[in-house]
């Protein structure tokens, strides 16, 4: 069954942004939205998780739990996930700090 995804990729490589498009839409400039199969949701996340080098990107799609979705994350970023009790928080990191625990 396909499903609707959001992914978002800064700083990748052009011929990343390229593949891209040919399954997902760029509706804003590295905002990607479409609706796919989650094998090919997965082999794209394979594709961009290799390429991100010094970029980030961020998918989000539907799941059975409690918010009704999950993240993946990859490359360097400020902002962390974290599971509280099954729900997905954001931490967000400040230069020359740790990620404080909340927990």
């Amino acid at each position: 069954m396909s499903s609707m995804i959001v992914l978002s990729a800064t700083a990748v490589p052009d011929h990343l942004r390229g593949a891209l498009t040919r399954w997902l839409l760029e509706v804003t400039p590295e905002l990607y939205v479409g609706t796919v199969s989650a094998r090919v949701r997965d082999e794209l996340w394979s594709s961009v998780a290799a390429c991100t080098d010094d970029g980030m990107a961020v998918l989000a799609y539907p799941t059975d739990n409690e918010q009704g979705f999950t993240l993946r994350t990859a490359g360097t970023r400020r902002r962390e996930t974290m599971d509280f009790d099954g729900l997905v928080l954001i931490a967000f990191q400040r230069q020359g700090q740790e990620t404080a625990n909340p927990f």
